[in-house]
């Protein structure tokens, strides 16, 4: 279950800190907090909270540096809570690795919600027959389980809780099309609003990473469809 799990609040409002705190606890999450980004890699380095609700405009480093690099570091789930909320904004925030986000002022219960999507969406889903969660694929590896990826060669690679999403669920049902509706509806259970092209977007990403390893061209573009995954999968 996802009670106590971890939750790093970052913004430069005090007041909507402990508004969003105190909501979160009474909910059973340990919640702490950091007004801006030095604070908040200082935090992560003594406990790695799981998800990270995450301001854009404040003093000093802005908040989609701060994404940018945390979904680097395949760090754990961003969901960005900004006044920022044209649709432009919104797709800037997900093609840069957040995983959700959220204009203000939000329901707190809609905060809720979408926290327990990225926790369920970081767990994974535990398969209802016990068959294995690891799948192959041209040589490589996915440990849905462990959330881990190694290439041909064995070497691990990261990805965001977005891309990992959409690539278990390529594994999941190969050589067939999915449409955009479809990989929304698998990776995010319809709980959370997001746009055609923040998924194109994950999905290129994802493409160009599988692709730096091997010349294969795994995610193919079906044209007016969707996507398909390519290769052959097996369950290790």
């Amino acid at each position: 279950m996802d009670l106590q799990s971890r939750i790093l609040v970052v913004d430069d409002d005090a007041d909507l800190r402990k508004l969003i705190g105190d909501y979160l606890r009474g909910h059973g999450y340990i919640v702490e907090s950091a007004a801006n980004v030095t604070a908040l890699r200082q935090a992560m380095q003594v406990n790695r909270p799981d998800v990270i609700i995450l301001d854009i405009m404040m003093p000093g480093e802005d908040g989609l540096s701060a994404a940018r690099s945390i979904a680097v570091e395949n760090g754990p789930a961003v969901i960005i809570l900004s006044a920022l909320g044209s649709d432009t904004d919104r797709i800037v925030g997900l093609e840069i690795g957040a995983d959700d986000y959220l204009a203000k002022p939000c329901n707190p219960r809609e905060l809720l919600a979408r926290v327990r999507v990225a926790l369920r969406r970081r767990q994974g889903p535990a398969p209802a027959d016990g068959s294995s969660r690891v799948f192959e694929f041209a040589g490589w590896r996915i440990d849905a389980g462990s959330r881990v990826l190694r290439d041909p060669s064995g070497v691990f690679v990261e990805l965001s809780d977005g891309e990992f999403a959409l690539l278990r669920n390529f594994v999941e049902h190969p050589q067939r099309v999915l449409t955009r509706d479809q990989l929304l509806d698998l990776a995010n259970r319809g709980e959370r609003d997001i746009y055609d092209r923040a998924i194109d977007s994950q999905i290129s990403r994802l493409r160009r990473k599988l692709q730096l390893r091997d010349g294969t061209e795994l995610i193919r573009t079906v044209r007016n469809e969707g996507y398909m995954f390519t290769a052959a999968v097996r369950r290790a």
